[in-house]
């Protein structure tokens, strides 16, 4: 009896005591494999404060003196570091044991984000190095490892937040977080994985739903191409809905006709399953991707925004992306699913995924569960006049652009976010060449060239107005024939005129509300309500203008959480409600989907 005692006691210290490897989850289920190794645990690292590691030969270092957990950044309290000062340069290592099985393959260390600069080392070796702190990014190390052996690796990370040469979103370039800045974000903050791919295996696939012809386009690009066979199945369920197989050519499209074509929305949020299989001329499967795809459309025409071809009215909230803990990164793969389930129990059909660029398993629950999403980049913090941060800008907002492009739920771009400060020179020609640039890799999404402000060349018109007063809105918003609608900048002369786009506010509310003791060092937009019913009366007041609006074809409320000092969201920072959810779900449904204005 004392030793079934002492054995059960030992199992619950393990179950309860382990630490489990945090986000495990393959990430990126959109184009998955099932050989992949998790690097996401304890790593070690170093603070480099002086620049001086390489110098020191960090390059070629065993063993690191810290210890960090990763993916969370050091400034986070799931890291085990939370240093909260500026970082601006930091070594991580840790071994990397290759499987003996993938010998002959192609290696793929794989990195979700990185912030900012990385120079990656193995066996003191350099590999590649990368810029931006947003997008995803892959390093062949094939040549540099061997299969059923032990590496180094070592990762040099540089971020230089004031330099304004580089995006840093919402993070605060003070010490303190204050108003709408917050906590910085350094170094690794999404999962790093490795892969083994076949060396003639499928590298990408873009896929285009055509649901005018009922049809999905599917154009593939290979590492290398061959006379091997690339066979897509297009599924429901079990059902294979289409079939084909083509020559492995990076000039091939794959044509799938879709018969009795199930469409996604937020109301039926239907996924057909995808599946790549790349068969050598023996027959045998050589590489396998597993994915999905949506049947939807979205288009713009004569002021209006449509889905699958008819009107249709964007309620979103504003979401940031920010964890008590985590800061950019969440917790679990359950905390992501949750926000979007947040959102849709608060009355919104999608959100604006603000100043941050979200990790791909959001957009897959997006999908999944029915939420449309703008993307958009980190923009703030950088100087959009400076040469310089222009072409930084450009290499990691195109890499962005082309990851998320498959994703049904997102249907707007957003590369930029309140331009103050532009100037007539470098700004208008970076806006117009990022519109022509996000139009050439994605040429399915309208553009809202810079949200709320300073457009120059735009599919979209936003405009930002945080109003308190109902009555004053709906005069600001009041749309005369002959006359420019309400719009952020009017004394620049090389912005743009409005052209009968669909108008957005994509920012309004940010009604501010805490309890008494935070709201002396709390920010939120107008006077706090002194009650619950003060706040749901100027929610509706506001909510019915925007209905009464006739040209207004979407929203964005702020937003969908509290972020540090920013008390102004519907639910608290810890994700837990602030007001009668039902009663708050009413008021953003005053408008429906269908909304007559559409009409």
């Amino acid at each position: 009896m004392k030793k079934l005692l002492t054995t059960l006691f030992a199992l619950i210290c393990l179950n309860g005591f382990a630490n489990p490897q945090p986000r495990p989850e393959y990430p990126r289920p959109q184009f998955e494999r099932s050989q992949w190794v998790n690097l996401n645990g304890t790593w070690n690292f170093e603070f480099d404060f002086g620049e001086s590691g390489k110098d020191r030969s960090l390059q070629k270092a065993e063993q690191l003196s810290q210890q960090i957990t990763v993916p969370f950044c050091p400034e986070s309290k799931l890291s085990g570091v939370a240093h909260t000062d500026f970082i601006n340069c930091l070594w991580y290592q840790r071994k990397l044991s290759i499987p003996a099985d993938w010998s002959g393959k192609k290696i793929l260390l794989n990195f979700g984000a990185v912030d900012y600069y990385t120079e990656i080392y193995i066996d003191g070796e350099f590999v590649q190095s990368h810029w931006g702190g947003s997008s995803s990014f892959s390093a062949d190390i094939t040549r540099f490892v061997k299969s059923g052996q032990t590496h180094n690796l070592v990762l040099q990370v540089k971020d230089d937040l004031r330099s304004g040469k580089q995006t840093g979103g919402k993070q605060c370039t003070n010490f303190y977080s204050g108003g709408c800045s917050y906590t910085r974000v350094t170094g690794i903050w999404q999962t790093v994985w490795m892969e083994a791919v076949d060396k003639k295996g499928l590298k990408t696939a873009v896929v285009r739903p055509d649901i005018d012809q009922k049809q999905l386009i599917i154009t593939p690009e290979f590492y290398q191409e061959s006379n091997n066979t690339l066979e897509i199945v297009l599924k429901d369920g079990n059902k294979t809905v289409a079939k084909k197989s083509v020559t492995c050519s990076n000039s091939s499209t794959i044509i799938l006709p879709v018969k009795n074509m199930k469409l996604w929305s937020p109301e039926n949020p239907f996924l057909y399953d995808l599946v790549y299989q790349v068969k050598d001329q023996q027959g045998n499967i050589i590489d396998e991707v597993k994915s999905y795809a949506g049947m939807r459309k979205v288009h713009t025409a004569d002021g209006i925004f449509y889905l699958n071809n008819e009107p249709y009215f964007q309620r979103l909230v504003l979401d940031q992306g920010y964890y008590p803990d985590g800061v950019w990164t969440a917790p679990s793969d359950e905390a992501l699913k949750n926000d979007i389930v947040l959102g849709k129990e608060a009355g919104f059909n999608g959100a604006r995924l603000h100043q941050k660029v979200f990790e791909e398993r959001y957009y897959y629950w997006a999908d999944k569960l029915g939420y449309l999403t703008w993307g958009e980049s980190a923009s703030w913090v950088m100087d959009i006049n400076d040469e310089l941060a222009v072409r930084n800008y450009i290499g990691e907002w195109t890499e962005v652009v082309a990851r998320d492009r498959n994703h049904p739920s997102l249907v707007t771009w957003t590369p930029f976010n309140e331009t103050w400060g532009s100037r007539e020179g470098v700004y208008p020609r970076l806006i117009r060449d990022i519109y022509h640039i996000t139009k050439s890799i994605d040429p399915t999404r309208p553009i809202n060239d810079a949200s709320g402000d300073d457009h120059i060349l735009t599919d979209i018109w936003s405009v930002h107005n945080y109003e308190q007063d109902g009555s004053k809105l709906a005069e600001q918003l009041e749309f005369k024939e002959g006359k420019e609608p309400y719009r952020n900048s009017r004394d620049k002369k090389f912005l743009a005129v409005y052209e009968g786009q669909p108008y957005m506010v994509d920012e309004f509310g940010g009604i501010g509300w805490m309890s008494a003791e935070e709201r002396k060092n709390s920010w939120g937009y107008g006077n706090i309500p002194q009650t619950p019913e003060e706040f749901y009366t100027r929610l509706e007041s506001q909510v019915k203008a925007l209905k009464d609006a006739k040209h207004v074809m979407g929203f964005c409320y702020t937003q969908l959480t509290d972020v540090e000092q920013e008390k102004n969201g519907i639910y608290y920072y810890n994700r837990t409600p602030k007001l009668d959810m039902k009663r708050i779900k009413a008021i953003f449904e005053l408008i429906p989907s269908s909304h007559t204005n559409l009409k």
